[in-house]
């Protein structure tokens, strides 16, 4: 036949199971957790700036 040949018969009586429990279902929030992150750069505020304006004069370098 071609690409991705198929008997079209294997597609008939494709019905989704959908006899299944709550106990069946996947619970999303089973591995939820509560905290916080904090990230210290020992970087002042003016350094953090700086840096960012230079990746940004960096990635207009990398356009032209």
């Amino acid at each position: 036949m071609g690409f991705g040949s198929y008997d079209e018969s294997e597609q008939e009586n494709q019905n989704a199971d959908a006899d299944y429990d709550e106990e069946d279902a996947v619970n999303v929030h089973q591995n939820d957790h509560d905290g916080s992150v904090s990230f210290d750069t020992g970087a002042s505020s003016g350094e953090l700036v700086d840096r960012l304006q230079e990746m940004k004069d960096d990635d207009d370098d990398d356009e032209e």
